[in-house]
C-alpha cells in the first residue's frame, strides 16, 4: 500500500494553530502543503506557512471550514493528494471522510465506519457496553421524550450533552427538575450551531471526578497500542484549559487497566490512526473506578503532552498510517519520560465568567530562554474575531518532575509579552501555582472549589509599578523619536519647570504620574491616586525610578523603583497600555487631557458583552423584571450568552430584536429601577 498511498501534497482542512502544527511535521517529512482560509483568515500565520493557499470565500465556519464541497474543490484546484482534517470542523464527519476517499484522495484519519460508530454518543456508549467497557447511565432525548421524567430516571444532577461534536459546546449541568426544559433547549440550539446536529442526551453527572483520557494509535495492519494517559480535569464551560501527562492520580495498575480498556474500545470499532478514548475517573490509586465517556476519532488539542513524554510525533504517525505504513514500535517499546503540562491561552475574561474576548493582539512574544514549546495560531497584529474559537496558543513545558513542569510553565506564561485583548494568562499562572494543583488535587470541580484567581487588584503596588513602567516606556519612546541633540540629557530644561505628567485610569481609580529627571539619569516620580469620577486625591507615593534596560522591540525592559528592579512587558495599543510583571497584568487607559463630551453612558442600559447575533428577546417595553431574569440571549463564537436584569425594575427601552447583529458594548435593554419609576 505504501507506494500507491504516498502523500506528496497535503491539504489541511483547518485553521490556526493545528494547521501550523500539521504543516510543521509535513514539511519535516518532505511533504508539500496547502492551506484553506476564510475571509477573515487571509493574513493569518498559517496561510503564509503553506506552499499554496486557497480562499474559501466566506466568513463563518458554515461558509468555509464546514463546507465539504469547498474543501474538496480546493484540493482539486491545488493538486493535493491527501487531506488532514485537524480537530473540530469536519474532523469527525464520516460523510466528509468518505467523500475524500471517493475523490481518490488519501484521508489522514480513521475509516469512515470507525468515525460513524463514534459520531453518535448514545450508540457509541451502547457499543462500548457490549465490549464490556464501563459506561454511565444515559438516555437520548427526542420529540417524544418526557424530559423531566428522563432526568428523574437517571437521577440529579444530570448532564445534557450533544450527541455530535465536543469541546464543551451543547452541554448543560442540571441540578433540579425546573431547570431541565430550558437547559435542553439551550443545549440543542448550541449543538445545532456548532455541529449542525441538535440531538442531545441526558447522562448521569458526576460532580467531582477526574477527566482522564488514553491516547491510542493503530495502523492498517492490525497493530494497536496506547501511549498512556493525559489528565484534562481543569475545565471551564466543560472545555479543557490545562492538560498534563501522566496523570498525578493514575498508578501503574490503574494505567494498565485503563490502557487495556482503551485498546479494547479501539479494537471494537476497527480503529486505525491516532485517537483518544476518554474516561471519567472517581477515586485515587489502584482501586479508582472509571467510566467510558467518548472516543475522539481525531488528533486532540492536547496531544503535545503525550508527544513530550513519549518522544512520538503523533502527526507523523498519522501521516505514516494514512500512507499504509505499519507502526515501527510496540507497546513494550513505549516509556514515560518525565512530566508535561499544557496550558491553553485564550482570549477570554476569567473575571467575567470566562467570556470570550475580541480585538487585535498588539503584542505576542513568549520567552525563548525557558525551554517551552508554543503551538500558536497568532502573532503580533493578529485579529481575534467572533467567528471562531478564541484560543490563541498552547504553551507546553516538559520537565523531569511534575512540580518543575508546573512552576516553569507558570513562569513562561508570566514572561510572555501579551496585549491587545483580555486573556486568561494570569488565571493560568495562578492556577499552576496553587497548593492544590501542585499537590495533584485536580478534579473537574477544581475552578469552583479552589477559585484560584480573583483578578489583579486595581490598587496597591502592582498598579503603581504598572503606571510607572507605562510612563517610563512612553518617555523612552518619545526620547528615541526626538529630534533633539542626542548628547542632551533626557528631559533637559534650561530653567526650573514643573514636573511632566501622565494620567491613567484602572477600573474606578485614576493615577497621575508626575515625573522629573534627576542628575543621575533617573526620575523623581510621584504617583497620585484618586477616584476616576471625583477630584479627591486618595494617596500619593513618591519614588526614585528609572528604565534600566529595554529590548530592541521596546516591549521588554527592567524598571527600577527605589532600588528594586523589576522585569516588565509593556505593550501599547490604540486606547490602552498593558503592563505585565511578576505579580500579574494591569491594563491602563491613558486619560485624555480634555474630557470627551460625546461619550455619554446610558444609565440602566444592559449591553452586549461582545459582538454577536441576538437569538431571542424575552421582555418587552413596559415589562416589570426581577433581578436575574433573562432579558436577551445572544450567540457569539458558537456559544450562547444570557443577558439578565441586574436588579428589579421596569423595561424602559428595548433596543434590539431577534436576529439583530450587535456590537460589543451596544445597549440592548434599558431598565429603570423601581424607585426611579414611581
Amino acid at each position: 500500500m505504501s507506494s500507491d498511498n504516498a502523500i506528496t501534497r497535503l491539504l489541511v482542512a483547518n485553521r490556526g494553530e493545528i494547521a501550523r502544527r500539521v504543516f510543521r511535521t509535513a514539511h519535516a517529512m518532505g511533504i508539500d502543503t496547502v492551506a484553506v482560509f476564510s475571509d477573515g483568515d487571509g493574513d493569518a500565520p498559517f496561510v503564509t506557512e503553506a506552499a499554496q493557499a486557497v480562499a474559501l470565500n466566506g466568513r463563518t465556519a458554515t461558509e468555509t471550514y464546514l463546507d465539504a464541497a469547498k474543501i474538496l474543490d480546493a484540493a482539486q484546484r491545488s493538486g493535493a493528494d491527501a487531506i488532514h482534517p485537524g480537530y473540530g470542523f469536519l474532523a469527525e464527519n464520516a460523510e466528509f471522510a468518505q467523500l475524500v476517499i471517493d475523490a481518490g484522495l488519501t484521508w489522514v484519519g480513521p475509516s469512515p465506519a470507525s468515525i460513524a460508530s463514534m459520531g453518535d454518543k448514545i450508540s457509541a456508549k451502547a457499543l462500548m457496553a457490549d465490549a464490556r467497557v464501563p459506561t454511565l447511565a444515559s438516555l437520548e432525548i427526542d420529540d417524544e421524550t418526557d424530559i423531566v421524567a428522563a432526568a428523574h430516571t437517571i437521577g440529579f444532577p444530570v448532564l445534557i450533552k450533544a450527541t455530535a461534536g465536543g469541546g464543551g459546546k451543547g452541554m448543560r449541568i442540571v441540578t433540579s427538575a425546573d431547570e431541565v426544559v430550558e437547559a435542553v433547549a439551550g443545549a440543542q440550539r448550541e449543538a445545532a450551531a456548532s455541529f449542525g446536529n441538535s440531538t442531545v442526551f441526558i447522562e448521569k453527572y458526576l460532580p467531582g471526578p477526574r477527566h482522564v483520557e488514553i491516547q491510542v494509535l493503530g495502523d492498517q495492519h492490525g497493530n494497536l497500542v496506547h501511549l498512556f494517559e493525559r489528565e484534562c480535569s481543569i475545565q471551564r464551560r466543560h472545555q479543557k484549559i490545562i492538560e498534563e501527562a501522566p496523570s498525578p492520580a493514575v498508578t501503574p495498575t490503574l494505567r494498565n487497566k485503563m490502557g487495556s480498556a482503551a485498546v479494547t474500545a479501539a479494537k471494537a470499532i476497527g480503529y486505525h490512526s491516532a485517537g483518544t478514548v476518554e474516561f471519567l475517573v472517581d477515586g485515587h490509586g489502584d482501586d479508582a473506578s472509571f467510566w467510558f465517556l467518548e472516543v475522539n476519532t481525531r488528533i486532540q488539542v492536547e496531544h503535545p503532552v503525550t508527544e513530550e513524554i513519549t518522544g512520538i510525533d503523533l502527526i507523523r504517525e498519522q501521516l505514516r498510517v494514512a500512507m499504509g505504513e505499519p507502526l515501527d514500535f510496540t507497546q513494550d517499546d513505549l516509556r514515560i519520560d518525565g512530566h508535561a503540562i499544557e496550558a491553553r491561552l485564550y482570549a477570554e475574561d476569567p473575571a467575567a465568567g470566562f467570556l470570550p474576548a475580541v480585538g487585535t493582539l498588539h503584542a505576542f512574544a513568549p520567552p525563548t530562554d525557558l525551554g517551552a514549546r508554543v503551538d500558536s495560531g497568532v502573532e503580533a497584529g493578529s485579529v481575534v474575531g467572533v467567528e471562531f474559537d478564541p484560543m490563541l496558543a498552547k504553551v507546553i513545558v516538559h520537565a523531569p518532575t511534575r512540580t518543575e513542569a508546573a512552576k516553569r510553565l507558570a513562569l513562561v506564561l508570566q514572561r510572555t509579552a501579551l496585549a491587545g485583548v483580555v486573556t486568561n494568562r494570569d488565571f493560568l499562572v495562578a492556577t499552576l501555582r496553587t497548593p492544590e494543583f501542585l499537590a495533584g488535587d485536580t478534579t473537574t470541580d477544581f475552578i469552583d472549589r479552589v477559585q484560584p484567581w480573583s483578578g489583579v487588584p486595581t490598587t496597591g503596588s502592582i498598579v503603581e509599578l504598572a503606571a510607572i513602567a507605562a510612563t517610563l516606556f512612553a518617555q523612552s519612546a518619545q526620547r528615541r523619536e526626538s529630534q533633539s541633540l542626542p548628547f542632551m540629557p533626557s528631559g533637559y530644561r534650561n530653567s526650573s519647570m514643573p514636573p511632566q505628567k501622565r494620567a491613567y485610569t484602572v477600573g474606578d481609580e485614576s493615577l497621575t504620574v508626575h515625573y522629573r529627571p534627576t542628575r543621575s539619569h533617573m526620575f523623581d516620580i510621584t504617583v497620585e491616586h484618586g477616584s476616576a469620577t471625583e477630584s479627591e486625591t486618595l494617596a500619593t507615593i513618591t519614588s526614585t525610578c528609572g528604565l534600566i534596560s529595554l529590548d530592541d522591540n521596546g516591549v521588554r525592559g527592567v524598571v527600577e523603583v527605589n532600588g528594586v528592579r523589576s522585569a516588565v512587558n509593556v505593550a501599547v495599543g490604540p486606547a490602552t497600555v498593558t503592563v505585565t510583571c511578576a505579580d500579574g497584568t494591569v491594563t491602563l487607559a491613558p486619560m485624555a487631557r480634555f474630557p470627551d463630551r460625546s461619550a455619554v453612558d446610558t444609565a440602566g442600559g444592559q449591553t452586549a458583552p461582545m459582538p454577536g447575533r441576538v437569538l431571542s428577546v424575552h421582555v418587552a417595553t413596559g415589562d416589570t423584571v426581577v433581578a436575574g431574569q433573562t432579558l436577551v440571549i445572544i450567540e457569539a463564537m458558537k456559544m450562547e450568552h444570557t443577558i439578565t436584569a441586574p436588579a428589579d425594575g421596569t423595561v424602559h427601552e428595548l433596543r434590539c430584536a431577534a436576529d439583530d447583529q450587535v456590537d460589543n458594548g451596544q445597549v440592548l435593554v434599558v431598565i429603570g429601577h423601581p424607585e426611579s419609576d414611581s
